[in-house]
């Protein structure tokens, strides 16, 4: 489905991640892990397009993607749900959806499946973005990306600063993703232990642009060091 081969990214100068390789199968929950600051967000700016490679590839279903245009890559089925979320606030919340199918333009309309997921949404559609709140938006921006019916989603920090039964309701999307669609993806960067080992099959943390830890269990003792502040 996804893969990085010995990838490197650089600042300038100064690079951030070095010699980084990964996969996402399909139908499987990967979570990126590690500090803030040791490139989980760079890595996944990159896998979407946004940021070049200093070195390595980035392959997603057999195919070459490295100098591939994001909005190439979003509409061969990679999702983005950003950091900050990075909804419109000053679109309702239905203009926001809207623009989520722009990344596929073979889905002409609003699956009520994204409503199901997030029922607040469907309650809140004719509301602009800003006068949600934090948690609430976070569900608009993961909503946004599965309009478009994404076979690889790729959650950046979905869980940071979100009150905890939101926090609830992602883990159980997640979940739900994972049980009901063999070919969905997810590649997941989080920092929570417990969110982490509650949805994901397979780990890899970060430190300092480097892999240096995976498989597919997450033992607090083994991993605590390089998720600590």
């Amino acid at each position: 489905m996804l893969q990085l081969q010995q990838v490197e990214i650089a600042y300038d100068e100064s690079t951030v991640i070095r010699d980084v390789s990964l996969e996402v199968r399909p139908g499987q929950v990967v979570c990126l892990m590690g500090r803030n600051g040791v490139g989980k967000t760079t890595l996944v700016k990159a896998i979407m397009g946004l940021l070049k490679l200093k070195g390595g590839s980035i392959s997603y279903d057999d195919e070459d993607v490295t100098k591939k245009a994001p909005n190439y890559r979003a509409r061969k089925g990679i999702g983005y749900v950003p950091q900050g979320r990075e909804i419109f606030p000053q679109l309702s919340v239905h203009e926001n959806l809207l623009l989520g199918l722009e990344a596929n333009n073979t889905i002409m309309k609003i699956d009520e499946k994204v409503y199901d997921f997030f029922p607040v949404i469907k309650e809140m559609k004719d509301r602009n973005g800003g006068d949600l709140s934090g948690g609430q938006q976070q569900q608009l921006a993961i909503a946004r990306a599965l309009v478009a019916n994404p076979r690889c989603l790729l959650l950046d920090e979905p869980t940071e600063g979100i009150q905890p039964n939101i926090v609830q309701d992602i883990q159980d999307v997640i979940r739900e993703i994972k049980e009901t669609s063999e070919d969905t993806s997810i590649l997941l960067v989080e920092q929570s232990f417990d969110f982490a080992k509650s949805v994901a099959d397979y780990f890899y943390i970060v430190d300092k642009g480097r892999i240096v830890y995976e498989g597919s269990e997450l033992v607090e003792e083994e991993v605590s060091k390089y998720l600590s502040v």
